[in-house]
C-alpha cells in the first residue's frame, strides 16, 4: 500500500472505487466512500498505513515536539487544587496530581456554617474531614480512553451519580456511589446521554438515551435501590430536536428542553415529587426560541422567559408559573446587545449578554418589595477580556462566583459580596516559569469583508517581535458559538518563538449578536469562509505576516472552514491544520440515519428536500471542490470513534488532496485509533497532541527555522 526510500517516504495511495451519488438531477461518482466502512480490515490498514506515513514525515520535528511538550508541562502546576465551591455544608473542589491523567473530585466539611469565605487549602497539607468522591484515574484504569460526563452530588450531599465514557462514542454509563461509605450500588444504566438530574426526594434520577442518530430523544425517570425498571417521562417524536434536562437553582422545578437550532420548548415539574407530571412552560412556535429560569419575587414564583419572539437578539420577560403567557418585558430588545442568559438567585438576577463581540454580565438586585434595583454592570480594565459566571449552585448566597480572562490574563476567579460589592481575587490560573503579560500585546482589529462587513480579529503577539512575523489563524463560525478571547499556557510556545495568533472571529458564530449567526448559515454559509479569507487578507495588508508565513487552524465545523478556506484561497496560507474536519458535508446531510443530520437541516438546509440547499453545499462542499492546484501544506486529524463528525470525511479528503495535488506539498492524515470527537484523553496526552500539532504548525509557518528543509516540503502557498 505504500513504498518508501530512504530518502523521503512515498504516502500511502487510496484505491479508488467509484461510488454513484444522484440526487436532483446530479450525479457525482465518489472514489473513496469504501473507507465508510469501519470493520473492513483493508480500511483499518490504511488508516494505520496514513499513521505511519505522519509518524514518518514528521519524524524530524520530535526534537521540537519534546521541547513544546516539556515547557507545557513545567508551565503548569501538575499537583494542584481548584477554588472551593460551597455548597450545603461541604466545600467542593477537584485535585490534580503529578504524572496523572485526570483529576479528582474532592470536598471537605464547611467548618463555620456562616462563613462564605472559601478555605485557602494547600495541596501539600492534609485538609481536615476531606473526602474524594471520584477519582478518575482510578475509573480510567485499564481502558486506552476515558471521558467523565456527569459527576452530581444529591441535594442531601449523601449520594453521587456519575457517567462514563471509555470508548469515545459519547454513549456512556450511569453509575451511583454512596458518599457515606465510599460503595457503589449494584445498580448502572448504559447507553445514556452524558448528562444526569436528581430530584429533590434525594433518590430519584433523570437521563436521556440517544437514539440510532446519536440523539437525545427520551428523558427518563430512575428511583435508586428500587428494583423497579426506569419511567419514559418523555419521548421527542420531531427528529430535528435535541434534548436536555435539568434542575433549577432554587431546586424548585425540574425542566426538560427540547430544542432544534431555530426553536424550543420547555416542560416543567416539580422537583420534590418523584411521580411529576411535566407541564409545557409554552406550546413551541416554529422559529421561536426561549429559556426559563424561576425567580422568586416579592414571595411570587416567577418564570424568567428569555425570548426572541419579534427580537431578533432576545429580550428578556417575567411571568406567573401559573400562568407564562401573561408576560412582562424586563429588558426591551436591543440592535447591538446579543441578551444570553438570566440567572436567577434568591436575592438577585445575573444577567448575561454580548456586546462589541466580548460577553459581559450584569448584576440586578431582586427588593423586598418584589421591585429590581439598578443594574450595575461588571466591568474589567482589559479591552479584551472575557467574564462570565463561575460555579455558583446556592439559591441563597451572599456572594457571587465570577471567572475572567483575556489572551494575556490568565483565568482569574473573583467572589463579589453582594451586600458591599466588594470584589476579591481567590485565585489566578497559575503560570509557572517566567511569565509576564507586560511582555505580550493583545488587540482588536477589524477586518473588511467583501461586502464591507467589518470582521473582529483578535490578536495576540510578544512586544518585542518583529513584523512581518509568521502567525497562527484560528476560526470557527458555526452554531452561534462563540471563541471568546481567553489565556492558553500551551500558547506560549508558539507566541514565545515569535508567532501571532489571530482568533478570526467570522459570521455563523455569535460574537456580533444573532444576525452574525444568521449571516453565516444556511444560503449564506459562504459568507463564513469570505470572511476568514478577509481577516487572513487583513493579517498580511497590516504588515502582520506574509502568505509563505500564515498558517491556519480550525476544527469540526471550523475544519469545513479550513477545507473551504484551502480551495478559496490556497495562495494565501502555506501551512492548514483541520481537527475532526466536517469536510465532506453533503454526503452526511443527505442521509438521514447520521448523527449530523436532520437535527443539522436547520443549521445547513434540507438538501434531501431542496435542491437550491443541494447545489448551495455543492458548492462549498470541501471535498466534492478538491481541484487540480496548487494547495498548502494540510494536515488532517480525526479520531476513529467520533460520532459527530466520522473519521471517513477527513480521510477521503486527503486521498482526494493528494490525488490532485500538483505541487507536491505534503497532505498528512493522523487518525487517533482509540478517541473521540474532542481527540485524546488525559491531559499528558492531550498535551503531547497539542505539542504535535503545534510543531507542525511552526515548521510549516518557518521551515528554515524548525527543519523543514526545502520550500516545497512543507509548503508555500504564496508562490503559485
Amino acid at each position: 500500500m505504500m513504498e518508501s526510500t530512504d530518502q523521503t517516504p512515498a504516502p500511502p495511495v487510496a484505491k479508488r472505487v467509484d461510488t454513484r451519488r444522484e440526487f436532483h438531477g446530479d450525479v457525482f461518482v465518489d472514489p473513496y466512500e469504501w473507507l465508510r466502512d469501519k470493520e473492513s480490515p483493508e480500511v483499518i490498514a490504511y488508516l494505520e498505513a496514513e499513521n505511519a506515513y505522519v509518524d514518518q514525515s514528521t519524524a524530524h520535528l520530535q526534537p521540537l515536539r519534546e521541547q513544546i511538550f516539556a515547557e507545557i508541562k513545567a508551565r503548569t502546576k501538575e499537583t494542584d487544587l481548584s477554588v472551593p465551591t460551597r455548597q450545603g455544608d461541604w466545600w467542593y473542589y477537584s485535585r490534580t496530581f503529578e504524572g496523572k491523567q485526570y483529576r479528582a473530585q474532592c470536598r471537605c466539611p464547611v467548618a463555620d456554617p456562616d462563613d462564605w469565605d472559601p478555605p485557602v487549602l494547600d495541596e501539600h497539607t492534609e485538609i481536615p474531614g476531606e473526602q474524594t468522591l471520584l477519582d478518575s484515574n482510578v475509573e480510567a484504569d485499564g481502558h486506552d480512553f476515558f471521558a467523565l460526563g456527569a459527576a452530581l452530588v444529591s441535594l442531601d450531599a449523601n449520594l453521587l451519580a456519575y457517567s462514563v465514557d471509555t470508548v469515545g462514542d459519547e454513549r456512556y454509563t450511569l453509575r451511583f456511589r454512596d458518599l457515606r461509605s465510599g460503595e457503589n450500588y449494584p445498580d448502572e444504566i448504559a447507553d445514556i446521554s452524558a448528562g444526569v438530574t436528581w430530584a429533590a426526594d434525594n433518590r430519584t434520577v433523570y437521563y436521556l438515551t440517544l437514539d440510532d442518530a446519536h440523539r437525545p430523544d427520551k428523558v427518563w425517570r430512575y428511583r435508586l435501590g428500587s428494583g423497579e425498571p426506569s419511567e419514559l417521562v418523555y419521548h421527542e417524536a420531531d427528529e430535528r430536536f435535541w434534548l436536555g434536562a435539568g434542575l433549577t437553582r432554587s431546586e424548585a422545578y425540574v425542566l426538560i428542553a427540547s430544542g432544534s437550532s431555530v426553536t424550543s420548548e420547555l416542560r416543567y415539574a416539580d422537583a420534590a415529587d418523584p411521580n411529576a407530571e411535566f407541564t409545557v412552560v409554552l406550546p413551541r412556535r416554529e422559529g421561536v426560541e426561549y429559556s426559563v429560569e424561576h425567580a422568586v419575587v416579592g414571595g411570587q414564583d416567577r418564570f424568567l422567559i428569555l425570548h426572541n419572539d419579534g427580537a431578533v437578539n432576545f429580550t428578556l420577560a417575567e411571568a406567573p408559573v401559573s400562568d407564562p403567557t401573561q408576560q412582562r418585558t424586563l429588558i426591551e430588545h436591543r440592535d447591538d446587545v446579543r441578551l444570553e442568559g438570566a440567572d436567577a438567585f434568591a436575592g438577585h438576577l445575573v444577567i448575561s449578554y454580548r456586546r462589541a463581540a466580548l460577553p459581559r454580565i450584569q448584576l440586578w438586585p431582586i427588593g423586598s418589595d418584589g421591585n429590581y434595583g439598578d443594574p450595575e454592570e461588571i466591568a474589567f480594565d482589559s479591552d479584551l477580556m472575557s467574564s462570565g459566571l463561575g460555579g455558583n449552585p446556592n439559591w441563597v448566597s451572599p456572594k457571587l462566583r465570577i471567572r475572567a480572562a483575556s489572551l494575556v490574563t490568565p483565568l482569574r476567579v473573583y467572589d463579589i459580596d453582594l451586600r458591599t460589592g466588594e470584589r476579591t481575587l481567590l485565585r489566578e490560573q497559575p503560570v509557572l516559569g517566567d511569565y509576564r503579560p507586560g511582555d505580550y500585546v493583545e488587540r482588536r482589529d477589524w477586518a473588511i469583508a467583501d461586502d464591507g462587513t467589518r470582521v473582529p480579529v483578535s490578536i495576540v503577539h510578544r512586544a518585542d517581535i518583529e513584523f512581518p512575523a509568521p502567525a497562527l489563524l484560528y476560526g470557527y463560525g458555526a452554531y452561534e458559538i462563540c471563541t471568546d478571547p481567553v489565556f492558553s499556557i500551551a500558547r506560549l510556545s508558539l507566541l514565545d518563538r515569535g508567532m501571532v495568533f489571530a482568533i478570526a472571529h467570522v459570521r455563523g458564530g455569535g460574537e456580533m449578536g444573532r444576525l452574525w449567526y444568521e449571516h453565516g448559515k444556511l444560503l449564506e454559509k459562504k459568507n463564513t469562509f469570505s470572511d476568514f479569507v478577509a481577516a487572513a487578507r487583513h493579517l498580511v495588508d497590516a504588515g502582520v505576516t506574509r502568505p509563505q508565513q500564515l498558517v491556519a487552524l480550525g476544527g469540526s465545523a471550523g475544519g469545513l472552514l479550513m477545507g473551504a478556506v484551502a480551495n478559496l484561497a490556497p495562495e494565501l496560507f502555506t501551512g492548514i491544520l483541520a481537527q475532526v474536519p466536517f469536510v465532506d458535508p453533503l454526503t452526511t446531510i443527505l442521509d438521514p440515519s447520521l448523527p449530523l443530520t436532520v437535527t443539522e437541516w436547520d443549521e445547513w438546509g434540507n438538501p434531501l428536500s431542496d435542491s437550491a440547499v443541494y447545489e448551495y453545499m455543492k458548492s462549498y462542499s470541501p471535498y466534492e471542490n478538491v481541484e487540480t492546484k496548487r494547495y498548502p501544506a494540510i494536515l488532517a486529524m480525526t479520531s476513529l470513534n467520533d460520532t459527530r463528525v466520522y473519521y471517513v470525511e477527513p480521510a477521503k479528503w486527503v486521498a482526494a488532496l493528494r490525488h490532485a495535488n500538483t505541487n507536491g506539498n505534503p497532505v498528512l492524515l493522523k487518525t487517533q485509533m482509540a478517541a473521540g470527537h474532542g481527540g485524546v484523553s488525559g491531559r499528558y496526552r492531550a498535551w503531547e497532541e497539542t505539542a504535535f500539532q503545534y510543531s507542525w504548525l511552526l515548521a510549516a509557518a518557518d521551515g528554515d527555522r524548525y527543519g523543514g528543509g526545502e520550500e516545497d516540503d512543507l509548503g508555500s502557498g504564496s508562490h503559485g
